[in-house]
Parts: C-alpha cells; structure tokens; sequence
C-alpha cells in the first residue's frame, strides 16, 4: 500500500515538470522555468523507483491509471477547469485497471 502515496507523489512531479515545457512552449513563459521542470522530473523517475514491483513494466503500467487521475486533478485545480462526467469515466475505469495491475495476486 506503500506504492499509492508514492505514485501519487510521482504523477504531480512528472505533471509538475511537464507543464513547466508547456508553460515555456505554450504559453511564453521563460526559459527558467525548464529548470525547476527537469528536476521536478527527475524527480518523478528516481519515486517510481521506489515502487514496490519485481518488473519495471507492471510499476510503470499501474502508474498510469493514477497519472490519468492526477492530471484529472491538475486540471481542475491548477487550469481552472473542472472535468467532465467522460473525464471522470475513463479515470475510474482506467484506476480500476491499474488497481488490477498492482493488486493481483501473482504466483511468481
């Protein structure tokens, strides 16, 4: 249970660092702003390798379903924009996926 806080942690590093691209590319910001944005993401990588997991693909693939989630949250609370009803659907379903990723009981 360890790996949801972590993950979470990782989603709004990597969030973090890639809106600070965006920000520059997309909205004229500085070029300053890419250095808090690449240690932000160097960040995201060193937590998932924190992740309880014995392969790097089955921690990589459950983080997606809490990065589509966090970004969801980025969204609304940093955009100003609230997600819609298909928004919310498509993280539940993916969540659900990454839950079955992370959470199946394996015999390896």
């Amino acid at each position: 249970m360890l790996s949801i806080p972590i993950y979470v942690l990782a989603a709004f590093a990597e969030i973090g660092g890639c809106f600070a691209f965006w920000a520059w590319l997309r909205l004229g910001k500085s070029m300053v702003w890419l250095l808090p944005g690449m240690a932000s993401l160097a960040v995201f990588a060193w937590l998932l390798t924190r992740i309880e997991a014995d392969f790097a693909g089955r921690a990589y693939a459950a983080y997606g379903g809490v990065y589509i989630l966090a970004s969801l949250a980025w969204l609304w609370r940093v955009e100003g924009n609230r997600p819609d009803r298909w928004d919310v659907l498509g993280a539940a379903i993916c969540l659900t996926g990454a839950a079955i990723i992370l959470f199946a009981p394996r015999s390896s």
